[in-house]
């Protein structure tokens, strides 16, 4: 899986945003956070919802019965940033209530049929995390 995001991170840089694979088309940004337990940063691709101001991001971990590590490290340290394009934003990131993350989620689910599928193959309710710009 290292390779990959690793080969998906570098196309990405190389083509301001762009990758194609399983990602043409899509949405797609770069998540720094900080490891939970090793404090190490982690680079991790993933596509996004764009709500208004926010990044709204899935943990959906292909519809696994457990959280991506990218989640459990937002948790602990929330302060973060994405690449999107060219460009580096500092964020700060806030899980969604039951409510709102219904509505997202299923937004993104119409948006993109995959999303729908990873929640069939789970029990968990998918968290889904806003990544707000800070100034």
């Amino acid at each position: 899986m290292a390779d990959w995001n690793d080969s998906v991170i570098a196309e990405f840089r190389a083509n301001h945003g762009r990758v194609g694979g399983n990602f043409e088309g899509a949405p797609l940004l770069l998540l720094h956070t900080t490891g939970a337990r090793t404090g190490a940063e982690r680079v991790s691709p993933m596509m996004y919802l764009r709500d208004g101001d926010r990044y709204l991001v899935f943990a959906s971990y292909a519809g696994r019965d457990e959280n991506p590590a990218w989640f459990h490290n937002l948790v602990v340290h929330p302060d973060a940033a994405i690449e999107v394009g060219d460009d580096t934003i500092t964020v700060r990131a806030t899980v969604l209530d039951r409510a709102e993350r219904d509505e997202k989620y299923a937004e993104q689910a119409r948006l993109y049929p995959g999303f729908a599928e990873y929640e069939r193959k789970t029990e968990r309710v998918i968290p889904v995390v806003a990544l707000t710009p800070v100034a």
